[in-house]
Order: C-alpha cells, then structure tokens, then sequence
C-alpha cells in the first residue's frame, strides 16, 4: 500500500485544514488508518484513527472535538478535518494504515505517507 498526505499549510490560530490521504495499491484489503504528527524536537504522537468499515473512531485527547477523521472508501482517502487549530498543533502530520483493527501506536502501522506540514500561527 502507498499513502500520499496532502493538504498541509500555513494557517492562522482558530482557522481550519483538511488533510487527505490517498492510498493505492493493495487497497481492497481491509486496511484500519491512522494519522500521527511530530512536532519539532518531541516524539510522534498518535492523533487519530479510523477502521476499516469506518465505525471504529478514536482519537487524541489533545484533538478532540476538534479534528475528525473520516474515510471514503470509493476513493481509498482517508480525511482529517483541523478545526480550531491552535499553535501547538503545528507538526508535520503523517498518515498510516494497517492491516486489521486501528491501533493508536503508531509503531503497529506498516504503512506510511511521507509527511505534509501544518504550521498554525499565533
């Protein structure tokens, strides 16, 4: 499986992104995603995840009732819609997949996107 991650950017504190993340490949297996971030100097963090039916949500405390992640299996993406963003959610934010149920480790996903960065201005 390839993931791309996109839709990072520059955005002011309170303002909103999408991030998607487009997979191919071996996609018609059942595939749980995740999106982690790592922010300068500090480990990567687990953010959110999705099953593969998509009921299966969880997500970081840090991030919720602010982000949601969604999955649109037609087009193999998977989205995380940032709302409220704040500058501590400035990292660069990785997608991941994995084959089974979704995990918040990230060291249980084999897959990985390369990255796209959200800065949030102050």
């Amino acid at each position: 499986v390839q993931l791309q991650a996109s839709g990072g950017g520059l955005v002011q504190a309170g303002g909103s992104l999408r991030l998607s993340c487009a997979a191919s490949g071996r996609t018609s297996s059942n595939y749980a995603m995740g999106w982690f971030r790592r922010a300068p100097g500090k480990e990567r963090e687990f953010v959110a995840a999705i099953s593969w039916s998509g009921v299966g949500i969880y997500n970081a405390d840090s991030v919720k009732g602010r982000f949601t992640i969604s999955r649109d299996m037609g087009k193999n993406t998977v989205y995380l819609q940032m709302n409220s963003l704040k500058p501590e959610d400035t990292a660069v934010y990785f997608c991941a997949a994995r084959m089974g149920v979704a995990y918040r480790d990230p060291d249980n996903y084999g897959y990985w996107g390369q990255g796209t960065l959200v800065t949030v201005s102050s």
